[in-house]
C-alpha cells in the first residue's frame, strides 16, 4: 500500500474546476481505468488526527477470533453491501491478506548446535533489513540520529541472506542461510486490533445530497442485515466524535429553549405566556431544513450552530409583538384587538432588523474558497430560518398570544384586564 499526497494550487488558479469535491470525482473517474491497482482518492479529515478521510470511518471486529481470511472476506462482502445503498458514495479498506511475504523457517536444533541463539539471529536480521536506532549526536549546531541498516541494494533480494552472518557463542561468524530458509507466504501487512479483537478499518464518503448522518444510519441498517454471527462494528475517527456529539447538540438545543423560557417567564411573570414566544421558533426551523435541502447542504455542525443562534433571533421578533400586545392588554384593550395592533405596529421594525440581518448573511451564502462549505452552511441555514420565521411568524405569533393570554386569564380566575387587577 502506497500513500501519495497531492497539493492543490490556490483557489481560483486550478483551471476550469476549483471545487475540491468535484476535482476528486474527476480524478477518481480517470484513476478507475487503472487495472493494475486499486486507487482511491479522498480528502483529509477536517480535523487532523481524526481518521484518514473526510468521510465516515468505522472498524469491523471479529469477536470470535477466527482466521484473518474470514475477516477479510466478511469485510469485502460488507463493503459490497454498503455500495448498494443510495447514501454511500464509495467505501473501501486497505486490509488485504494476499500481500506477498516471506516466512522465516528457523532450524532451532541446528542453531543450537552452532551456538547461535534465536534472539541473536532475529536481532541481526532486524538490524540488516528492518533498521535499528543506535544513537544520536549534535554537530555544527544540528541534531543527527544514527540508524543502522543495510543499504537498499543489499536487502532487496532474498539472495542477500548469503552475505549476512551472525556471531555465535564462540565468537565465530555463522552464515544465517545455514540455519534458516525463506518460505513464500501471503498475508496482511498490518493487523489492527480494537478492544483486543482483530479488526478491519473501513473508510468511505457519502453520495452528493446525503450527509454523514445518513451514512451512519445506512451502516447501522446494513450491519443488522448482513453481518454474520460473531462480527460487530465500532465507530472510529471523526465519525466516533460525530456520534458522541449528536446527543450533545440535541441537549444544547433543548437547554437553550428552556433558558429562553425561564427568562421570559421571569419577564412576563407567567409560566404560560412565554409559550407564545417559544412556539414561534419552529417556524424558523422549518425554513432552515427546507433551504439546506434545496441547496444540497447537509445538516452539519455549522447548520446546528445556526439553529442555536436562531432561537434568540426568532424569539426577539416574537417578543416585539407579545410585549406590545401585553402592554395594550394591560391598558384595557380587547385581547384580539391588542394582538392585531401589536402585529401591525411592530411589522416595520421586525422587517427592517430581519432583512438587515439576512443581507449581512448573503456574503456567507455566496462564499467561495477553502472555507466555503462552513460559511455556506451557517449562512444558508440562518437565511432560511429568518425568512420563514418572518413570513409565518407575523401570522402565527398574534394567534399564539391570543391563545395563551386567554388561557392565562382563565387560570387566574378573572377575565379582567391585567391593568384593572393591578389596581385592585
Amino acid at each position: 500500500m502506497q500513500w501519495v499526497f497531492l497539493h492543490l494550487k490556490p483557489y481560483g488558479k486550478r483551471g476550469a474546476e476549483n471545487d475540491i469535491n468535484k476535482l476528486v470525482q474527476v480524478i477518481n473517474q480517470k484513476l478507475s481505468l487503472v487495472k493494475e491497482a486499486d486507487v482511491f482518492l479522498f480528502t483529509p479529515p477536517t480535523v487532523q488526527g481524526f481518521g484518514n478521510t473526510s468521510g465516515f470511518e468505522f472498524l469491523l471486529e471479529d469477536r470470535f477470533g477466527g482466521p484473518l481470511d474470514k475477516l477479510s472476506t466478511t469485510a469485502n462482502d460488507f463493503i459490497a453491501a454498503l455500495l448498494k445503498r443510495k447514501e454511500i458514495g464509495y467505501a473501501f479498506t486497505t486490509f488485504n491478506t494476499n500481500n506477498p511475504q516471506y516466512l522465516l523457517d528457523i532450524n532451532e536444533a541446528k542453531a543450537q548446535q552452532l551456538g547461535v541463539t534465536v534472539s541473536d539471529l532475529l536481532q541481526t536480521l532486524q538490524v540488516y533489513y528492518g533498521s535499528s536506532f543506535a544513537s544520536d549526536f549534535n554537530r555544527f549546531g544540528k541534531y543527527y540520529r544514527v540508524v543502522v541498516q543495510a543499504d537498499a541494494q543489499y536487502r532487496a533480494d532474498p539472495n542477500s541472506l548469503d552475505n549476512v552472518f551472525v556471531k555465535n557463542s564462540g565468537g565465530s561468524m555463522v552464515p544465517v542461510n545455514s540455519i534458516l530458509t525463506l518460505k513464500r507466504v501471503y498475508g496482511p501487512e498490518t493487523v489492527t486490533r480494537n478492544n483486543l479483537f482483530n479488526a478491519v478499518t473501513i473508510d468511505g464518503t457519502a453520495k452528493p445530497g446525503y450527509s454523514s448522518g445518513d451514512c451512519i444510519k445506512a451502516i447501522k441498517e446494513t450491519a443488522e442485515q448482513y453481518l454474520p454471527r460473531g462480527f460487530d462494528y465500532d465507530w472510529s475517527g471523526i465519525t466516533r466524535e460525530e456520534n458522541n456529539a449528536g446527543t450533545q447538540i440535541s441537549l444544547i438545543f433543548i437547554l437553550s429553549i428552556i433558558f429562553v423560557y425561564f427568562l421570559l417567564a421571569a419577564q412576563y411573570e407567567s409560566y404560560i405566556l412565554p409559550f407564545a414566544v417559544i412556539l414561534s421558533v419552529p417556524t424558523g426551523i422549518l425554513g432552515v431544513f427546507l433551504l439546506i435541502d434545496i441547496t444540497g447542504i447537509e445538516n452539519n455542525i455549522y447548520v446546528q450552530v445556526g439553529l442555536i443562534m436562531l432561537i434568540g433571533l426568532l424569539a426577539k421578533n416574537a417578543i416585539l409583538i407579545v410585549e406590545y400586545a401585553v402592554q395594550r392588554r394591560r391598558a384595557g384593550m380587547e385581547l384580539v384587538a391588542a394582538a392585531l395592533e401589536a402585529a401591525q405596529l411592530r411589522l416595520r421594525p421586525i422587517l427592517m432588523t430581519s432583512f438587515a440581518f439576512i443581507a449581512g448573511l448573503l456574503p456567507l451564502v455566496r462564499a467561495n474558497g477553502a472555507s466555503a462549505l462552513g460559511n455556506r452552511s451557517i449562512g444558508t441555514g440562518a437565511v432560511g430560518g429568518m425568512l420563514t420565521g418572518i413570513i409565518l411568524g407575523l401570522f402565527i405569533i398574534p394567534v399564539l398570544f391570543v391563545i395563551f393570554q386567554s388561557l392565562q386569564e382563565r387560570l387566574t380566575g378573572s377575565h379582567k384586564p391585567l391593568y384593572d387587577r393591578e389596581l385592585e
